[in-house]
């Protein structure tokens, strides 16, 4: 199985104090079955050139994701996703974010399971398999 990661998931393994239970699943994931895509890492560009620590966080996504992820496109294919799930997701009067609807997109045209803590707008999307956590203690 492959994971794609939201951006609280690689959020989480940045913290000081992350869950011990998902950082220890995390390690023994292997490094081709983890994934993330352009739409989580610019979310993650955002945060860090807002905090406080920027630089050391900007190194953070660089060294940490960067070198270590596949990150995959928002492609054609992805966008089209979208639309339908996008249209459905209104049409059923429970639409979510843009950007999570475009991470449920790549999730499901890459055949992917989403790791995330935000169960309650992903479960909104039919047919999208879900690998949840716990955040850990804030730091």
């Amino acid at each position: 199985m492959a994971y794609l990661f939201d951006t609280n998931a690689i959020s989480e393994a940045l913290r000081q104090r992350p869950n011990p239970d998902f950082m220890r699943w995390l390690q023994v994931l292997p490094r081709e079955d983890q994934f993330t895509s352009t739409v989580v890492v610019a979310e993650l560009y955002v945060a860090a050139n807002r905090s406080a620590g920027r630089e050391r966080w900007l190194r953070r996504i660089e060294e940490d994701i960067l070198s270590t992820m596949t990150i995959l496109p928002f492609e054609l294919e992805c966008a089209r996703m979208y639309g339908r799930l996008r249209a459905q997701l209104l049409d059923a009067g429970t639409p979510i974010g843009d950007i999570d609807t475009q991470i449920a997109a790549t999730a499901l045209y890459h055949r992917l399971i989403v790791v995330t803590a935000n169960i309650r707008h992903f479960e909104r999307v039919d047919g999208l398999q879900l690998y949840t956590f716990t955040p850990g203690k804030k730091s």
